[in-house]
């Protein structure tokens, strides 16, 4: 039996209103002590906002905090998988697009999300799948230690 994204994906996924300041977003990572944010316009899942967009968009380009809006800096469009996934094949989709998580959406509604470190964490032996990933696609930068 396979796992599924849904087995391992977290539930309870913050948000943050596109049209919020990066410095709320901040204080809400700061304060929920996470690494992203899901930005949502009426409800809907527009984007995500990481730490290193912060750093790259914002913090690097020396942007005004308290001006700059969360839609203006998030990664957009939104990678997405359901929760029927075969856990393997997001694996694989996370190595394709270079990113670390992947928003869980269910008819259109945002259900979850799953990181690389959640798969690590929960199922140590999809740590050979993302070995043999690793060595057979291009791992972005901060992946190549995992």
């Amino acid at each position: 039996m396979s796992l599924k994204v849904e087995d391992v994906m977290v539930r309870d996924v913050i948000t943050i209103d596109e049209n919020s300041t990066v410095k709320e977003a901040a204080d809400v990572m700061n304060k929920f002590e996470i690494g992203c944010l899901i930005a949502v316009r009426k409800g809907k899942a527009m984007g995500i906002i990481t730490e290193r967009d912060l750093l790259k968009r914002v913090v690097a380009e020396a942007r005004d905090v308290n001006k700059t809006k969360v839609k203006n800096v998030m990664s957009s469009p939104l990678v997405v998988v359901e929760p029927s996934m075969d856990l393997e094949e997001a694996v694989k989709l996370m190595f394709q697009m270079k990113i670390k998580k992947l928003p869980v959406v269910e008819e259109k509604h945002l259900v979850g999300l799953v990181s690389l470190t959640d798969i690590a964490r929960f199922h140590p032996q999809m740590m050979k799948i993302l070995k043999q990933l690793a060595l057979r696609q291009a791992t972005p930068k901060s992946m190549k230690n995992f």
